[in-house]
């Protein structure tokens, strides 16, 4: 806590007063462009990958990037995805996977989960996934496949969501599947199956 505690503290000395007036808009405006979501894995940091200010990214961060198929009901990651489609009109949805995942690794690696059951259940999410790498020689390169048929399914799963198909079908919104290199910094763009492209490397 107090490596915390101090960061606060140098926020509001030095990074603050330089933003001040930024921070003032945002009090009263909140405009986002894109919806994020993301990993809640501590290595990948939304806002530091796109060097975006306070106020342009609305970030959901889940264990694997995961995002559950529609289900009628009160759900925070549906609610999150209603909120910044339907409310904030975000224009850009991204999902982003990541190098050396633990999700997509305990997946791939047939890893024991009985200690952690609600753990387990919630990656049942990934089936599609792993479905599809299942021919996939175990080892880095199947969760590094893992990782990226991931992003597609989560894609998929999105578009089960009543906003986002509404945005979509009004050609509001545009989805992209990104998979962040923690070693080197690259972000590989998956917006279409078979097409990798790297943004930044």
């Amino acid at each position: 806590m107090r490596d915390l505690a101090q960061g606060v503290a140098r926020f509001q000395e030095n990074v603050f007063p330089a933003k001040q007036g930024l921070f003032a808009h945002l009090a009263a405006h909140h405009a986002p462009h894109t919806l994020f979501i993301g990993c809640s894995d501590a290595r990948v940091v939304p806002e530091l990958i796109t060097q975006g200010e306070p106020g342009e990214l609305f970030v959901v961060r889940t264990a694997g990037n995961l995002v559950p198929a529609y289900t009628p009901g009160a759900d925070g990651v549906t609610a999150s995805i209603e909120y910044a489609v339907a409310v904030l009109g975000v224009t850009d949805i991204v999902v982003c996977g990541h190098s050396a995942c633990g999700a997509m690794t305990a997946l791939a690696e047939g890893h024991d989960l009985g200690g952690a059951p609600v753990v387990a259940d919630w990656l049942r999410h990934a089936d599609a996934a792993l479905a599809r790498t299942a021919g996939t020689e175990a080892g880095p390169r199947k969760v590094g496949a893992l990782v990226r048929q991931n992003v597609y399914a989560q894609l998929t799963n999105l578009t089960t969501h009543p906003s986002v198909a509404r945005a979509l079908a009004e050609k509001k919104v545009t989805l992209h599947g990104w998979v962040f290199d923690i070693a080197t910094g690259g972000v590989e763009a998956l917006d279409a199956p078979g097409a990798d492209t790297a943004l930044a490397s």
